[in-house]
């Protein structure tokens, strides 16, 4: 029996967008280290994608501009006629934009909305036919405690991010008829790249507000990943992690 489900566990698929760096790296090896064959799109880091991918034999790297809808259909088709089936869908690729709305261009807004929200649009619209017939799956948008209270200097992310906690809310109930569970996880201060600009001070004062004082890790979001995939009661749900900063 238990060979029977350690298979089973192997032969998953999941798809993790923007997967080369950060977030997405730990993702996509926290999956693959668990079994699951993963499709890890990328778009400018073909590098440290390739890097990813030659050490662990059930990683394929695929380039695609997810903000642009035929890409997207182009990296579906390669996960279907690759491997067949995609039981877990990750939206994890996204853009930072720090700005004043007076410095924020539209060409900006448009950039940020494109490549946060309307990328799992994309995706979702893609996957979701193949998990309908299948009767089974699960959907994860990695969004951002800026998604629930806001930044400042940063609306345009922040409307991004609340984007696709709405996104998650909606599709949980269109698609939970058909077993397919969707759910948002949304960081705090991540020790990444993304908040690399913040200098020791900053550091320091935000860490002072968070009760476990310290800022979380990327390997945090990636267990958490993996434990929704896993969960079949989980659906609809915004799973903060930013150690109580946002209680």
């Amino acid at each position: 029996m238990v060979e029977n489900q350690e298979k089973n566990i192997r032969n998953k698929v999941a798809i993790v967008t923007g997967g080369s760096r950060g977030i997405g790296k730990s993702i996509v090896e926290k999956l693959s280290l668990n079994g699951y064959n993963v499709i890890l799109n990328y778009n400018n880091s073909y590098q440290d994608a390739q890097n990813i991918a030659n050490n662990n034999s059930n990683i394929s790297i695929f380039k695609a501009d997810v903000s642009n809808y035929d890409d997207v259909k182009n990296l579906v088709n390669f996960a279907i006629t690759k491997l067949g089936h995609v039981d877990l869908l990750v939206n994890n690729a996204g853009i930072d934009l720090i700005k004043t709305i007076n410095n924020t261009s539209i060409n900006d807004f448009d950039n940020i909305l494109k490549t946060n929200l309307y990328s799992a649009f994309y995706t979702c619209k893609e996957i979701v036919p193949y998990m309908v017939k299948e009767k089974s799956g699960h959907i994860i948008n990695i969004s951002s405690i800026w998604g629930i209270i806001g930044a400042s200097c940063e609306s345009a992310y922040s409307i991004s991010k609340a984007g696709l906690d709405a996104l998650t809310k909606s599709l949980a109930k269109e698609l939970g008829p058909s077993n397919i569970l969707v759910n948002s996880i949304a960081p705090g201060i991540i020790d990444t790249d993304m908040n690399k600009f913040l200098s020791d001070d900053e550091k320091k004062q935000i860490i002072n507000e968070i009760p476990l004082e310290k800022l979380g890790n990327t390997c945090d979001i990636a267990d958490c990943v993996l434990f929704l995939a896993n969960s079949n009661y989980i659906t609809g749900q915004i799973i903060q992690i930013n150690g109580g900063w946002n209680i």
